[in-house]
């Protein structure tokens, strides 16, 4: 295993669908969410905002099976990529990169997050 170097405990994670190439989404991970990953064969993050560890579609359904992890030159960065089930923004769409910098939404909306997630704020 390499000796990954994290930020405060944590360590970037860009999310990319296996087949299509498509960038879904970018998170952050600790140790103990990589270990889960890596074990289970799903996505593990680790949330900023709620100060702890989720699985990518515990609420949702919409879970990340991580085919392949990369990491980059530097060891402070990875690259799961994904077979993605449903969406993978919180959103309700496809990729949480679903709109231009001037807010043109380019991107496919695939479910509405008032019909799925429980509470706001996902």
């Amino acid at each position: 295993m390499l000796a990954l170097k994290y930020d405060n405990g944590l360590i970037p994670v860009i999310v990319q669908d296996a087949a299509t190439r498509e960038v879904l989404m970018m998170a952050y991970a600790n140790g103990e969410a990589i270990r889960l990953t890596n074990e289970t064969g799903f996505a593990h993050y680790y949330s900023r905002s709620r100060k702890k560890l989720w699985k990518k579609g515990e609420e949702s359904g919409h879970f990340q099976k991580v085919l392949r992890i990369l990491a980059d030159c530097d060891e402070d960065c990875l690259i799961y990529e994904v077979q993605q089930t449903g969406a993978a923004c919180h959103t309700g769409y496809m990729s949480c990169f679903y709109r231009t910098l001037d807010g043109t939404v380019t991107g496919t909306k695939v479910f509405d997050p008032e019909k799925v997630y429980r509470k706001p704020g996902h």
